[in-house]
């Protein structure tokens, strides 16, 4: 299994980095292989991404989901088998730290290889500056979903 871990500094406080990251049918503002997701209630979402002109369809659950805190999910279905979790952090009142940590299966020879040269790791980072991008220039969350989900 390959992992993928990334961090990034943002200049917002911790509850808009979070706020952001519940509204789902929005990534595709801020990332660049998501073309869609269908959330279809709290907990299952349906995903449509195009990574290196390859698209792909999968679903997952989220198994926690804590407000400022962490979202954790695993993929259920699909062609991509992958369980990751995003965490916030306070640096201060108006700025935080959101870390992704990805674990996946890679599935075949140009997967495996992308995986070996660490290609997803620089993907994932570059994703994460796209939405530091968006969220400092937008100030605030496009919406709010302040559930608890539990493991």
């Amino acid at each position: 299994m390959a992992q993928v871990l990334q961090t990034i500094d943002v200049s917002v406080p911790v509850n808009i980095s979070y706020n952001q990251w519940t509204q789902f049918e929005e990534f595709s503002k801020f990332l660049s292989v998501v073309e869609s997701i269908t959330q279809q209630d709290d907990k299952h979402n349906h995903w449509v991404v195009s990574i290196a002109g390859n698209t792909r369809e999968f679903d997952t659950v989220i198994s926690e989901q804590l407000p400022d805190d962490r979202i954790a999910w695993t993929s259920t279905g699909g062609e991509v088998n992958h369980a990751g979790v995003v965490t916030f952090h306070k640096l201060s009142d108006t700025s935080s730290r959101v870390a992704v940590q990805i674990d996946w299966d890679p599935s075949g020879l140009v997967e495996k290889a992308g995986a070996a040269l660490n290609i997803p790791d620089s993907a994932v980072k570059h994703e994460l500056e796209n939405f530091k991008k968006y969220i400092e220039t937008e100030g605030s969350a496009d919406g709010a979903w302040r559930g608890t989900i539990a493991n």
